[in-house]
């Protein structure tokens, strides 16, 4: 019996190496992803203003899992059959074939076909746009302007870089943020909202809210105003769609993360409607949680193929609940942390942010990573027990740090 993971981010990889100690001996497991290498996607715009980081907060999948690992794209699937067709780096298409499966290949920019919008904005998913996106900005001239384009986490986040960049390089350009809604991160409590923004300001980011990109040209874009707005840089965060495998749509699942009769789709790349009937957002935090009740639901289900004949009765899945303790974003210098009620900044909250990110590190076997990111972020040297003790802490205690950014779908 086969049993496929496509996609090795947040959600895939935490996904196969629970599969890796829980299926029986008679399933092979097999994983699917278009990079050799998993990428921690909520720590990549620290990556426009220290480059250095790319090598702690990238993880090769073969020092990480001891399964099959295929790098090939998946162009498309068939979720009731078991099927989905590949296109390997070195080869032509091929159809893979499985009893059982998960997708978990996350969310792509979506840029709503706004005229020039993609020609145009530089979007964060990989290491090359955070490059891209530093050697621009470093090429800016004073009195010139970058445009931020969206204000979900992961806008406040690469604005927040820009700014702090600035300020290292004595660059004397405007970050400005825009914003289509009336809030910086739009989805979230507003007393976080609130903490963000005047972080931003005191980061020296222009902020713009209830202002949307209506087409953008080379050097100039048009808003919903129809104002017309210069700039010399433009990035885009303005929200996600689905994978390519999917037709760039998110289809809705249900608490039980069943997309069809034989597979699970997992993270970003689904709307998840957990088990109190509420819209689930899309973020590591989530894809990492949702994994946990997959790995469960896909053993369950492969244990019951393997003991049954067909027509028997199916298990019941366990559904998936939506609850995560608080919220944290970085802004260059600052951090603003939502925790319960309570509202943290600063040093504390940057301190957070990297103990999240280290704990994830270390729940996915990449310890050195962990300690080389916490050596980097705070000057600290760990040890492989306190990494282990993070790891270990997180998948009931994570503060979600990731971009929540499908703001624009939900509206």
């Amino acid at each position: 019996m086969r049993v496929a993971v496509l996609g090795a981010g947040y959600a895939g990889l935490t996904l196969a190496r629970k599969l890796e100690r829980s299926l029986p001996d008679e399933a092979d497991l097999v994983v699917v992803d278009e990079q050799h290498d998993h990428l921690v996607q909520h720590e990549l715009h620290r990556v426009v203003r220290r480059p250095s980081l790319a090598d702690d907060i990238t993880v090769e999948l073969d020092e990480v899992l001891d399964c099959a690992v295929r790098q090939a794209s998946v162009t498309d699937l068939d979720a009731d059959d078991g099927e989905a067709t590949l296109a390997p780096t070195d080869g032509d298409e091929e159809t893979l074939s499985y009893d059982v499966g998960a997708v978990c290949l996350g969310a792509e920019t979506a840029f709503y076909d706004l005229p020039g919008v993609r020609e145009h904005g530089t979007p964060l998913k990989r290491l090359d746009h955070a490059r891209e996106i530093r050697t621009n900005f470093l090429a800016l001239g004073d009195d010139d302007r970058v445009v931020v384009g969206g204000a979900g986490l992961s806008g406040v986040q690469v604005a927040g870089e820009l700014a702090a960049l600035a300020d290292e390089e004595g660059i004397d350009a405007e970050v400005l943020l825009l914003e289509q809604l009336d809030a910086v991160a739009p989805s979230f409590p507003e007393s976080f909202q609130e903490a963000v923004h005047e972080s931003l300001v005191d980061a020296g980011v222009t902020v713009r809210t209830g202002t949307g990109v209506a087409a953008a040209t080379d050097g100039a874009m048009m808003l919903d105003s129809d104002e017309k707005l210069p700039y010399d840089q433009f990035v885009w965060t303005g929200g996600i769609q689905g994978p390519g495998a999917l037709d760039d749509e998110r289809p809705v699942v249900r608490a039980d993360l069943r997309l069809g009769e034989s597979t699970f789709a997992v993270g970003d790349a689904a709307r998840v409607v957990d088990s109190n009937g509420e819209a689930v957002p899309a973020s590591a935090s989530a894809a990492i949680r949702e994994a946990n009740v997959a790995a469960e639901n896909v053993e369950a289900l492969v244990e019951h193929r393997l003991d049954h004949d067909d027509g028997a009765f199916e298990p019941r899945l366990t559904q998936y609940r939506f609850e995560v303790p608080g919220w944290l974003v970085s802004v260059g210098n600052d951090a603003v942390a939502k925790v319960g009620p309570t509202i943290l900044t600063g040093r504390t909250a940057l301190a957070l942010k990297t103990t999240v990110g280290a704990g994830y590190l270390g729940s996915v076997g990449a310890r050195k990573n962990a300690s080389d990111l916490v050596r980097e972020e705070l000057g600290i040297d760990i040890g492989d027990d306190v990494t282990d003790d993070l790891a270990a802490e997180l998948p009931d205690d994570v503060v979600d740090v990731a971009e929540s950014d499908d703001r624009r779908d939900d509206a």
